[in-house]
Parts: structure tokens; C-alpha cells; sequence
């Protein structure tokens, strides 16, 4: 009898773990199936698509729609542009937040909570409020339509949350390995740098990945203090693109997939802090 009921819970356990996969799989194919179409589009030629339709199965292959949106559509000049923001913002951004986070969580620092709440209650504030104001005092500070004027924007606006979430991270390291580093004569620098830090990297690596990807796709800001062409990052130039190829949909899917591409070879060179970070905070 309990030889039967161990077999019966296996078949169940069995059947739930396939049918665990097979729906995990079913979603993970609607949600390739855009990202595929995307690809196969930017590969196809403007003939093969006015032809034999969008959704059809592809009859030519060819790599000059990326030169023509790289080139002609002037992903190349957005994309540096990209980058020249999006660098900066992520190690000025963590590693303010960093140290913020040392201090607010190691010390005890007059008001902590309610710089804590601060920060927080300033992530939770909606974006479009704050779009004249931000316009306004770049304006006023003469760095209205320039890059850095859009780099000081998202360290404003990033610090904030990545501090909150070092916070808990360094909070739960334990304190004896501080206390055991001050008795070895280690001053506050010396114990950020060697212990605090290299304990945080888990941590580090998950929000490094989610901020160069929120950074490096963000439009609001960017629409906001930036003016020029010249200066408009990626997401702002496949606007344009749209604009210059309207029904050229291999163009635009090109300029799409060169777009995506910086993003997921992030994502993918942190994947495993990523993921690490990501259960370091739920089992904290």
C-alpha cells in the first residue's frame, strides 16, 4: 500500500513538473515569437516585404538594412551618444549610492530613517509632474541641450533607489566582520573599500545590469533636455527613424535590433550576478 501511494505522488510530481515546463515553454515562445519576427524582418529586403507580406515566410536575406539605418538613419552618432550617457550615470550612480549606503547603514547617521523614506518617497513621485521644472531649471542653469545636462538627470533621479536597495544589502552583512576589521586598525574607507564592497557585489552586478538597461532605453528625459538631432540618444533616433522610413519596416526593424543589442549583451555578461543579487535578496 505505501509502495503504491510513493509510485502515485511520483506520477503527480512527474505530471506537474511537465506540465511546469511545458507552460513555461508556451509563454517563452509567444514571447520570442516578437523578437523573432523583429530579426527575421531586419534580415529581409523592402521588395521581399511589399511583396509577399510582413508576416510572410522570408525569401532574401540581406545585412544592408543595417548599414543604411547605421549610416543613413544616424544610429551610429545616437548610439555613441548613448553610451557617453549611459557609462557615466551607471558608475557615478552606484557609486554614490555605494557609499550612501555604507554610511546610512553602518553609522549612525542623525535622521537615517528619514533620509531613507526621503529617497524612496522621491522614486515613487510620477515623472511627467516633474518634466517642466526639469526643463525649466536646465534652462536656467545653461546646460538646457547638452549631454551632461541629461547625465546630471538620471544620477538625480537613479540615486535614490539604488541607495535604498544597498541599504538592505549592507545592512544584513554582519557586524563582527566590521567590528574585527576596526580592531585591526581599518579606518570607515578601508572598510568600504575591502570588506563592504566586495561583499555588496551581487548586489552591485544586478543593479549595474538594470540601470544601464533602464538608462540606455530611457525617452522621457531625454525628449525633456535634449533638443538637437545630434544629441538625441538611441531610443529618441528610432523616433526619427520611423519617421524618415515610414513603410521601410526591415529599415526600422534593423535599427530596433541594433538598439536591443547593447542592452542584451549586458544583461548577458551579468546574468549570473544577476541572478545571484536577485536570491541574495529574497533570502535576506
Amino acid at each position: 500500500m505505501t509502495e503504491l501511494r510513493s509510485s502515485v505522488a511520483l506520477r503527480r510530481r512527474r505530471a506537474a513538473t511537465a506540465g511546469f515546463h511545458l507552460g513555461a515553454g508556451a509563454l517563452a515562445t509567444l514571447w520570442l515569437l516578437p523578437i523573432a519576427l523583429v530579426v527575421v524582418t531586419s534580415l529581409r529586403s523592402f521588395d521581399d516585404i511589399s511583396v509577399h507580406g510582413l508576416g510572410s515566410w522570408p525569401h532574401s536575406f540581406t545585412l544592408g538594412n543595417f548599414q543604411q539605418a547605421w549610416n543613413d538613419g544616424g544610429q551610429q552618432r545616437a548610439l555613441i551618444n548613448s553610451l557617453i550617457v549611459t557609462v557615466p550615470c551607471v558608475l557615478v550612480t552606484l557609486a554614490l549610492a555605494a557609499m550612501a549606503a555604507f554610511a546610512l547603514s553602518r553609522y549612525e547617521v542623525p535622521f537615517r530613517r528619514f533620509l531613507l523614506l526621503l529617497m524612496l518617497g522621491g522614486n515613487l513621485l510620477p515623472p511627467q509632474i516633474l518634466l517642466i521644472p526639469v526643463s525649466k531649471l536646465s534652462e536656467l542653469l545653461g546646460v538646457y541641450d547638452t549631454l551632461p545636462a541629461l547625465i546630471g538627470v538620471q544620477i538625480g533621479f537613479g540615486v535614490g533607489f539604488y541607495v535604498f536597495v544597498l541599504h538592505g544589502f549592507m545592512r544584513a552583512i554582519p557586524v563582527e566582520i566590521q567590528q574585527a576589521a576596526v580592531v585591526d586598525g581599518a579606518g570607515p574607507w578601508q572598510i568600504f573599500w575591502r570588506i563592504i564592497l566586495p561583499l555588496s557585489r551581487p548586489a552591485l552586478a544586478a543593479l549595474s545590469a538594470l540601470s544601464f538597461t533602464w538608462i540606455f532605453n530611457d525617452l522621457l528625459w531625454a525628449i525633456t533636455v535634449l533638443r538637437s538631432d545630434t544629441k538625441m540618444p538611441i531610443t529618441a533616433a528610432l523616433i526619427g527613424l520611423q519617421g524618415q522610413y515610414v513603410s521601410m519596416w526591415n529599415v526600422i526593424a534593423a535599427g530596433s535590433v541594433i538598439a536591443a543589442a547593447p542592452t542584451v549583451a549586458v544583461f548577458l555578461r551579468f546574468q549570473r550576478h544577476f541572478v545571484a543579487g536577485l536570491n541574495l535578496g529574497a533570502v535576506k
